[in-house]
């Protein structure tokens, strides 16, 4: 029998806890919302990494100009970006409630990889961004090695994934068929623009690698989208409790990794991570 774990994420790095304000205190809230499987318009949401606080997204409340010429001259590289005024809440708490009770899909939208929260009083203004991609990566397996390189060294050292303790778990061998099978479906993703663990025909993580002549006892499988960089990948699974913990899990001894891009797509480059034992 094969053991399957799968886990979702757009990867970004976690609000500071050290933050004292509201509007801090409103991005962790958020985050902590976002790395939960949440039901929004009937539907159940992936579970997400953080958001990232970019301070060039901290717009004026009453701002009611372009957005993307707000953005421009702060000098954010767009692509996409959503904004959201609330007016009454008291604190952060009341906040997210007003949030979730009427913006959940922005919010649950994994385009998104930061966030600007500005306020004045009991008036707010979220912004949701995502940036250009860089344009200076290497090719799909270049950027697989990286990965697994960065994912070895997260696994030298014992951490907590959210309430549970890893400890140090050993290196992962690359696997090419892991990897041609990631690649594939960080493909399928970026061309089919959607973000899910199973693919338009509806088969599974396992489904594909078994398809691929992968005979491992067990599988596990990350995504991501919309970072231009494998660290920023990692970064934001670590932040992530359950993608933390399949990177973790010392019963995973080989891994491939890939990503694919398609600008017509809404996130427009998509990562997978296939983790297996043999």
């Amino acid at each position: 029998m094969r053991f399957y774990s799968f886990v979702t994420c757009l990867a970004t790095l976690l609000a500071s806890s050290a933050w004292a304000s509201e509007e801090a205190q409103l991005v962790e809230s958020i985050n902590a919302y976002r790395s939960q499987v949440q039901l929004c318009a009937g539907k159940g949401s992936a579970e997400l990494p953080p958001l990232r606080p970019d301070p060039r997204l901290l717009l004026p409340v009453a701002g009611a100009g372009d957005l993307q010429q707000a953005l421009a001259a702060a000098a954010y590289p767009l692509v996409t970006v959503q904004a959201i005024s609330l007016s009454g809440p008291r604190d952060a708490p009341a906040a997210l409630q007003a949030l979730r009770e009427s913006f959940c899909q922005v919010l649950l939208d994994p385009q998104f990889v930061d966030i600007g929260v500005s306020r004045v009083q009991r008036d707010w203004r979220i912004v949701l961004a995502r940036p250009l991609l860089g344009g200076r990566m290497g090719d799909w397996q270049a950027e697989g090695q990286q990965l697994l390189a960065q994912v070895n060294a997260a696994r030298a050292q014992a951490r907590r994934c959210g309430g549970q303790a890893f400890a140090a778990a050993p290196a992962l061998a690359w696997n090419p068929v892991l990897g041609s099978t990631a690649e594939a479906h960080s493909r399928a993703m970026a061309n089919g623009n959607f973000f899910a663990h199973k693919d338009r025909d509806g088969r599974t993580p396992g489904d594909r690698t078994e398809l691929a002549g992968y005979s491992g006892s067990a599988i596990g499988e990350n995504i991501a989208a919309g970072l231009d960089a494998s660290q920023r990948v990692v970064e934001g699974w670590l932040a992530s409790p359950g993608h933390c913990a399949n990177l973790m899990n010392p019963q995973f001894r080989e891994l491939g990794a890939a990503y694919a891009v398609d600008p017509n797509s809404d996130a427009g480059i998509y990562w997978t991570a296939l983790f297996g034992a043999p």
